[in-house]
Parts: structure tokens; C-alpha cells; sequence
């Protein structure tokens, strides 16, 4: 959903935006600061894997200490 909106705002805003290149360099950047800002939650979503990671090690070694 969120990104439907997004790409309905982003489109309304090419359309209605004057065609020069400051104006298409702003909607670019904007696109790619907007999409990075997704990727980062669905990153941060799944900790155990994907390009950022947690060690699992700290985790293994409380188990370790309460198993004793």
C-alpha cells in the first residue's frame, strides 16, 4: 500500500513539475532516498539475514549460561 502511494505521489508530482533538469534531478533523488528508506525497514525486518546482520554469538552464549 505504501508504495502504491508513493508511486501515485512521485507520478502527480512528474506530471505537474516543470520538465527541466533541476526538477527531474529532485524527483530522482527523492525516488532513491524514498526507496533506500524502504529496503532499510525490510532489511531491519529480518536481522538474521539480508545485507546488514547481527552476530548470533552473544545469543549462543546466554544459552550457554542458562543451560548450566
Amino acid at each position: 500500500m505504501l508504495v502504491l502511494w508513493l508511486a501515485i505521489l512521485f507520478a502527480g508530482f512528474g506530471l505537474v513539475s516543470a520538465n527541466n533538469r533541476t526538477a527531474i534531478a529532485t524527483l530522482f533523488v527523492c525516488g532513491l532516498s524514498v526507496s533506500g528508506a524502504i529496503f532499510l525497514i525490510e532489511d531491519i525486518a529480518h536481522p538474521l539475514e539480508g545485507l546488514m546482520q547481527i552476530s548470533q554469538e552473544p545469543a549462543r552464549i546466554a544459552l550457554a549460561h542458562l543451560g548450566q
